[in-house]
């Protein structure tokens, strides 16, 4: 099975909204329709009897997206459902709290092998009969892997979801693990792995995770190394599972069309006996006192470079200033680098939304080096000057819109939950990201930028002679440096 993505890796909210019919504005119509109110007034005044009534006011509260919503404890488990009346499908995740942080580094990628392999074949349903219920329900049961948790995932129609959700309970409870399937899923992983050493996007990527998550628990990266999952066996996959499968770690999310007293009742059958474990303990926060730059040589044409910063968890109360400092940061890059200079293609800058975060710039050119003092020279200006709250409004509304477009499915509603239960304060914090967003101030952006954006550790893949000049102009003292 194919691993489960989730449109969006940014913390989400979920709400509605209609755009208005443009054709009342046309300028005849308006213009009968005043004539025709006039002539009503008019007509009714002179008659003696115009009144006006009023109209009742609603005085029913109105219902927030949380509250559809259900938290409850089911057999030890925590157990969001969020009803979604009328929607087709229903997503479904288990999801297994502490990703890197429940793995030592020579075991990388266990976590991966160990669901990928998983979704293979159950006890009830082996790998062959699985796939054909899969394909007859239209199901699919997949599985994802990050930094801070993973998860096996469900996705199915309304009208199928009783016979589904059998399958996605046998494969949770008794997965197979044959030895045969755990060889084939790692040959899948190494594959994928090998293809990315020639990839100098996945190679720029690995040697900056090396770079700054050496002495953290991320050092375990989720999908392994081709060394670690060599060494890998059916033995160490079970134990695995088994320090998974607990009920301290778990959290299960579901949205659609189901009622939340049904899920309590097959989640109660699903979590019955399983022990309760122990939590997986706090992350700490990325952390470095100086600037740095990691070079890795290649005969190419073109250069790949990368900068980050270590950033606040999403409960930081500056994180939402942070965020809209690297997104204001981003599109003046895309102007600056692309639009006006045509340096790059796709320079860009980004911040992550996980338990400890990086932000960061990135750009590919055959200028590298005057990109990056392109770029370099923006985020001192964001240091200095302060945002034009016209830009400032502007760059919230792009949020407004990715959001919403990000959650139009249940997976992504049940990722935005899982992530912000998880490390983000507690899945009601969901619901309140934008309003935070929207109460950021120009002073507060200059500030976060002041604070977070500095002794950037650079990554540089590209020819010998241009990254050491690049290297040369990225280890000058800058200004404010």
């Amino acid at each position: 099975m194919k691993p489960w993505h989730n449109a969006t890796p940014q913390p989400r909210h979920m709400t509605s909204g209609t755009h208005p019919d443009t054709r009342l504005y046309d300028k005849h119509r308006v213009r009968w329709q005043l004539v025709l109110v006039l002539t009503l007034v008019v007509a009714g005044g002179l008659a003696g009897n115009w009144t006006v009534q009023a109209r009742p006011q609603d005085t029913a509260p109105r219902l927030r997206p949380q509250d559809f919503v259900t938290e409850q404890t089911v057999a030890g488990v925590k157990t969001l459902v969020k009803r979604r009346p009328g929607s087709q499908t229903v997503a479904v995740g288990l999801f297994f709290a502490g990703g890197a942080s429940n793995i030592a580094p020579a075991q990388a990628g266990i976590e991966a092998l160990t669901l990928a392999t998983a979704t293979e074949a159950s006890r009830r349903f082996p790998r062959a009969l699985l796939r054909r219920e899969t394909a007859r329900l239209g199901c699919s049961l997949s599985y994802l892997v990050t930094y801070d948790y993973s998860a096996l995932t469900l996705a199915s129609t309304r009208q199928t979801f009783e016979q589904s959700w059998k399958l996605f309970a046998d494969v949770v409870r008794h997965p197979r693990f044959e030895a045969e399937d755990v060889a084939l899923t790692r040959e899948r992983l190494l594959a994928s792995l090998l293809d990315d050493e020639d990839d100098p996007d996945a190679l720029l990527q690995k040697t900056q995770a090396t770079a700054v998550y050496r002495q953290h628990p991320y050092a375990a990266t989720p999908t392994g190394t081709p060394e670690a999952l060599a060494r890998l066996s059916v033995a160490d996959v079970r134990a695995h599972y088994a320090r998974l499968l607990t009920t301290k770690r778990m959290l299960l999310v579901v949205v659609g069309d189901v009622a939340p007293e049904r899920i309590a009742t097959e989640a109660t059958r699903l979590f019955a006996g399983l022990p309760a474990g122990t939590p997986p303990k706090p992350l700490p926060p990325l952390s470095w006192a100086e600037a740095d730059v990691t070079i890795v040589n290649r005969s190419m044409p073109t250069d790949y470079v990368q900068g980050v910063y270590a950033a606040p968890p999403l409960t930081a109360p500056d994180f939402p200033a942070l965020r809209l400092a690297a997104a204001v940061l981003r599109d003046r890059i895309f102007e600056e680098v692309r639009v006006k200079r045509n340096l790059s293609y796709a320079p860009t800058a980004f911040l992550t939304a996980q338990g400890a975060n990086l932000g960061g710039i990135y750009v590919s050119s055959v200028s590298a080096p005057q990109a990056v003092e392109v770029m370099l020279k923006e985020i001192e200006r964001l240091k200095t000057e302060l945002v034009e709250p016209a830009e400032l409004r502007a760059t919230v509304a792009q949020f407004l819109t990715t959001t919403y477009l990000a959650e139009e499915t249940n997976s992504g509603q049940v990722a935005a939950l899982a992530l912000y239960e998880l490390v983000g304060g507690g899945w009601r914090q969901n619901f309140t990201s934008l309003d935070r967003l929207q109460a950021v101030t120009p002073e507060q952006v200059r500030a976060a930028a002041r604070k977070y954006m500095g002794n950037l550790r650079f990554v540089i893949i590209g020819d010998e002679a241009r990254t050491r000049q690049l290297r040369d102009r990225l280890t000058v003292p800058g200004p404010g440096d």
